[in-house]
C-alpha cells in the first residue's frame, strides 16, 4: 500500500533536482569565459514507480525525479581533428615566421642588400674597363668589392644567429613539452581517483584536454582513453604519456659543426637515449627551418665560392699597371707580401699577374664539385712563385703557374668560405689599386734592334689603358659557365696542374642569375607557406566553431534553463507546501470522535 507521505518525497526529489540543475547552470555561466571549459548539464531520470491497487488491478505511480550524473558536452571527433590540424597549422606558422626572417636577411628594398652591392660591384668593373689607368676607378673597384664581401659576411652571420635562435627556441619547446606531459600525468591520476567512486571529473577532464591542445602545437599525436579514464598519448609511434607514466625529452650535448660555425643538437628521449623525430608541429618545423637556414647559408657560401674561384681565376689571367712592362717575368712574394724577383734578392719591377682579387694571396682556390667545397691550397708565406711559360707561336695559350711550398690544404664549406672572402691585402694596401688586373696578357712576336721580326714570341701585357680583362671580369658576373669559358685568355696552374674553369659553385648559372634564382625560390616558398598557413587557419576556425557549438556556453540557452529550473524549483516547493497543508488537515483536523 502506498505511503501517506509518499508525495512529500516526490516533491523533495524535484526540489533537489532543480536545485542541482540551477547550480550547474550557475557553474556554466561563471565559466563561460574560461579557456577550455566545456558546458555541463545534469542528466535527470524518473525514479522507479510504485505499484498501487486499482479497480482493474495494479497501476504504477511515479515517485519523482533524480539526478543520474553531471556530464560535460564534448565532441571527441572534433577534438581529434583539432589536435591533428593544430600540429599542421603550427608547422606552417613556425615555418612562415622563419621565412620572414630569411627574407629580412636578403631584403634589398632600401638598396642596402646583396643585390645592390653586386650591381655596384659590376658597375665599378664596367667603369674600370674604360678608365683602366684611373686611380679613382680602381679604388672604386676595391671599395665595392669590400662592400660586397661585407654584405655576404653579414648575411652569413645573420643566418648563423638565426640558426642558434632556432635551437634556443627548440630548447624552450622541449621544456614546454615536458611540463605539459607532466601535468597530463598528474591529471590522469586525479581523474582516475575521482572517478573511481562513479563520478565524472568534468573540470579536470577539461583541464587535461586543454593541455592536450597545447601539446598538439608542438608535435603530431594520437590520444587514447583507457577504461579508467586516463589518456595515453602517442607521437610518431612513441608513447609520450601512458596513464601515470611519461617519457621525457631532452636536448643532446652540443655537436660542433665547423662548416656552419655553430653547435648542432638532437632531441633525445631521456629514458632510452633514442632520437625523437616528430612528424609535425612546431618541433618538426624548428628542425626543418634550421635545415632551411643552412641551405641559404650554403647559397651565400656558393656565391662567395664563385668569387674565390671563378672570379679570382679571371683576375689572375690579367696584369696590373705597376712596374715596367718590359720586365715581365717570374716573381715571388716574400713573407711581408712584397713582390720580389725570382731570386728573391731585389724588388720585382715588372707588372703583377696571377694575383687573387679575393682571399689570401698565398692561397690558390679551386672549386671541388665532387665534395661541393672550395679546395684551398695554402702556401707558406715567402715561397709563392708565379711564372709564365714560354710560348712558341702567336696562337700559343698563356700559361700562368703558381707554385710554392704547401703549408696545408683545406676544404672550405659553408661559413668558412664566406669568412675567406676578403679583398687581397696587397690590393687593399696603399697603392694596391695598381695591382688590379684590368688589362690582359697577349702573345707578341719579338723584334730585333732594327725592328725586324725575330721569330720568337713573348708574353706581354697590353697598354696601361687597356681594360679588356676588366670587361671580361664585369661580364663574368652575368655569364653562364659555358659562356665564361670563352673569355678565358690564359690557363692558371696550381703547382703545374691546370685549375679547372668548368666547375663552379653556382653550377651553370652566372653569379647574378644564381642570386636571382635563389631569391625567386625564397619568395615563392614563402608565399606558398603563407597561403597554406592561411588556409589552415581557416580550417582551424571551422573546427573551433564545431567544438564550440557542442562544448561552448550559450548565454541565451543557460538563461532559459535558469528560468526553467527556477520555475520547477518554485513549483515543487509550492506543491510540497500544498501537500504539507493537506497532511496537516488530515492529521490535526480529522478523526476526532465527538467533535
Amino acid at each position: 500500500m502506498r505511503s501517506t507521505f509518499a508525495g512529500l518525497n516526490t516533491m523533495v526529489r524535484g526540489v533537489f533536482s532543480n536545485q542541482l540543475s540551477l547550480d550547474t547552470v550557475g557553474h556554466n555561466i561563471t565559466n563561460a569565459s574560461t579557456e577550455g571549459y566545456s558546458r555541463q548539464k545534469v542528466n535527470l531520470a524518473a525514479t522507479r514507480g510504485q505499484n498501487v491497487s486499482s479497480l482493474y488491478g495494479q497501476v504504477v505511480v511515479g515517485t519523482g525525479v533524480d539526478s543520474m550524473s553531471i556530464e560535460r558536452a564534448r565532441n571527441v571527433y572534433a577534438d581529434k581533428q583539432y589536435w591533428q590540424e593544430t600540429s599542421t597549422q603550427q608547422y606552417y606558422k613556425t615555418t612562415q615566421v622563419n621565412y620572414d626572417k630569411i627574407e629580412a636577411v636578403f631584403d634589398d628594398s632600401d638598396k642596402t642588400g646583396i643585390r645592390h652591392a653586386m650591381d655596384e660591384f659590376y658597375n665599378a668593373w664596367h667603369d674600370l674597363q674604360t678608365n683602366a689607368s684611373t686611380a679613382s676607378a680602381r679604388v672604386a673597384v676595391i671599395e665595392k668589392g669590400n662592400i660586397l664581401s661585407d654584405k655576404l659576411k653579414t648575411a652569413g652571420e645573420q643566418l648563423q644567429t638565426q640558426i642558434n635562435a632556432q635551437y634556443d627556441d627548440m630548447k624552450t619547446t622541449v621544456d614546454k613539452v615536458n611540463q605539459t606531459t607532466e601535468k597530463i600525468v598528474l591529471l590522469n591520476k586525479n581523474i582516475m581517483q575521482q572517478e573511481a567512486t562513479g563520478g565524472t571529473a568534468n573540470d579536470l577532464r577539461d583541464q587535461r584536454d586543454l593541455l592536450v591542445d597545447e601539446l598538439s602545437k608542438y608535435m603530431n599525436l594520437n590520444v587514447y582513453e583507457d577504461d579508467k579514464g586516463m589518456y595515453s598519448i602517442v607521437s610518431n609511434g612513441i608513447s609520450m604519456v601512458g596513464g601515470v607514466n611519461r617519457l621525457t625529452l631532452e636536448m643532446s650535448d652540443p655537436v660542433n659543426n665547423a662548416d656552419y660555425g655553430i653547435n648542432d643538437y638532437v632531441i633525445n628521449i631521456k629514458e632510452s637515449g633514442v632520437a625523437f623525430v616528430p612528424q609535425n608541429g612546431a618541433l618538426r618545423a624548428q628542425q626543418d627551418t634550421i635545415a632551411e637556414d643552412k641551405a641559404y647559408l650554403d647559397k651565400v657560401a656558393n656565391m662567395a665560392g664563385f668569387l674565390l674561384t671563378t672570379f679570382n681565376n679571371m683576375h689572375q689571367q690579367g696584369a696590373g699597371i705597376n712596374g715596367t712592362d718590359t720586365n715581365i717575368g717570374t716573381f715571388l712574394t716574400d713573407a711581408n707580401g712584397n713582390l720580389m724577383d725570382a731570386a728573391g734578392t731585389s724588388a720585382y719591377t715588372g707588372p703583377a699577374y696571377g694575383l687573387n682579387f679575393y682571399g689570401d694571396d698565398n692561397t690558390v682556390y679551386e672549386w671541388d664539385s665532387t665534395n661541393n667545397c672550395v679546395k684551398a691550397t695554402n702556401y707558406q708565406a715567402g715561397t709563392v712563385v708565379r711564372s709564365i711559360s714560354a710560348v712558341s707561336s702567336a696562337t700559343s695559350t698563356v700559361n700562368i703557374d703558381i707554385k710554392g711550398k704547401v703549408a696545408s690544404t683545406d676544404n672550405l664549406k659553408g661559413i668558412n668560405i664566406i669568412k675567406a672572402l676578403t679583398v687581397n691585402s696587397q690590393i687593399s694596401a696603399t697603392s694596391g689599386q695598381n695591382l688590379i688586373a684590368a688589362r690582359t696578357l697577349s702573345v707578341e712576336e719579338d723584334t730585333t734592334s732594327t725592328g725586324a721580326l725575330a721569330g720568337t714570341y713573348s708574353v706581354k701585357p697590353n697598354g696601361t689603358k687597356d681594360g679588356t680583362n676588366a670587361v671580361n671580369i664585369a661580364a663574368l658576373i652575368n655569364m653562364s659557365k659555358d659562356e665564361a669559358v670563352k673569355y678565358n685568355t690564359a690557363i692558371i696552374k696550381n703547382n703545374g696542374s691546370p685549375v679547372s674553369t668548368k666547375d663552379r659553385s653556382t653550377d651553370k648559372d652566372s653569379l647574378n642569375a644564381y642570386y636571382i634564382a635563389a631569391m625567386s625560390q625564397l619568395g615563392s616558398d614563402a608565399e606558398s607557406i603563407k597561403d597554406k598557413e592561411s588556409a589552415q587557419e581557416d580550417l582551424i576556425t571551422q573546427i573551433v566553431n564545431w567544438r564550440s557549438s557542442t562544448a561552448g556556453v550559450d548565454w541565451n540557452e543557460e538563461l532559459t534553463n535558469m528560468i526553467t529550473f527556477q520555475k520547477g524549483y518554485s513549483a515543487c516547493s509550492r506543491c510540497l507546501t500544498t501537500m504539507d497543508e493537506m497532511l496537516d488537515k488530515l492529521i490535526n483536523s480529522t478523526g476526532t470522535v465527538g467533535r
